[in-house]
């Protein structure tokens, strides 16, 4: 029956009978399944919680195992939508009625916690997967460098890194981000030099973050045209034919007082990714040491050496 009136959409018959089957404790995995696909697919979200509530008053706890991978990610899904709207206590209480948690459901948690600062949840939920036999992964570990980086706690956050036998990007964008955020673009630099020299390619990502940590979001002014970002932006812009983004982004820097532009870094990069961007990088690299930037220096020319190898790989694959 309560499959049928799932398929039927009938969002408060669904309702009624759940309550229902409740009362009369009737409820089994299939329940669950059901009252989860169906009220997530119609966006039920205040109701979705509620369920779990209601579930847990008969005495039923939820447990994932019993649902399938969908499933599961329809639950997750239903948290972050309730983290990014910042109801951190209705994702709380949906992640709280959970019984056998999963590791991926760890993770999602871990880095809503340390993104708003609940670095005192997060421990707790550190110590509760190990507790559970949970074992963490390198992007939950990232998360937790992260929130104790955001609280001044670097000892710790550093004893968390230097334990991890094989790190992946994760943990050293915890750490950039974190020493970003403490204001510390020379200690991020030192980060993205060592995961360079254990093998650990630096992403897109990668480059903006440190970036916008040494310029800033503006970019940074300068009298000589090779560190003076606005020339070298709207000069990629015009050499890649976007002339009217050029036009809007000239204007916005005129306009200055009224409002201030934001520098691109995705565009910047992007726009350089070829063959004259390699030069270009390298040049800028030398005149960036020159004027005493060695930590922009290096970036810079590592970001052009990764070019020059893209660059290479494709006209090798044009020749065969």
């Amino acid at each position: 029956m309560l499959d049928v009136v799932g398929k039927s959409r009938n969002i408060d018959l669904l309702w009624d009978l759940i309550k229902e089957i409740g009362h009369s404790r009737l409820v089994t995995d299939k329940t669950y399944k059901i009252a989860v696909k169906t009220l997530a697919s119609a966006r039920e979200m205040k109701k979705c919680v509620e369920f779990f509530h209601v579930m847990n008053g008969f005495g039923y706890g939820y447990n994932l195992g019993t649902l399938n991978r969908v499933e599961i990610d329809g639950v997750e899904k239903m948290m972050d939508t309730l983290f990014k709207t910042n109801r951190f206590d209705e994702a709380m209480k949906l992640f709280q009625s959970i019984n056998d948690l999963e590791l991926s459901t760890c993770r999602l948690v871990m880095n809503w916690m340390c993104k708003k600062g609940k670095l005192g949840h997060a421990q707790k939920l550190f110590d509760e997967m190990r507790e559970r036999g949970i074992e963490p992964d390198c992007t939950t570990l990232g998360s937790l460098i992260y929130g104790f980086l955001s609280k001044g706690r670097i000892r710790e956050a550093y004893k968390i890194a230097e334990a991890i036998e094989q790190p992946d990007i994760s943990i050293y964008h915890g750490l950039i981000k974190g020493l970003l955020r403490l204001k510390k673009a020379n200690e991020a630099t030192n980060v993205f030099r060592e995961m360079i020299r254990r093998g650990c390619e630096p992403t897109m990502h990668t480059y903006v973050m440190l970036l916008q940590g040494h310029l800033g979001k503006r970019g940074r002014k300068g009298d000589d045209p090779l560190i003076n970002f606005d020339t070298i932006f709207v000069g990629g812009l015009v050499k890649a034919g976007k002339t009217l983004e050029a036009s809007k982004y000239v204007e916005r820097v005129i306009n200055r007082g009224v409002e201030v532009p934001r520098f691109d870094y995705n565009k910047f990069l992007h726009y350089y990714s070829n063959e004259e961007g390699v030069a270009m990088f390298e040049v800028m690299s030398k005149k960036l040491r020159e004027v005493g930037l060695f930590d922009l220096g290096d970036i810079f020319e590592r970001y052009g050496e990764k070019m020059a190898t893209r660059e290479k790989r494709r006209d090798r694959s044009i020749v065969t």
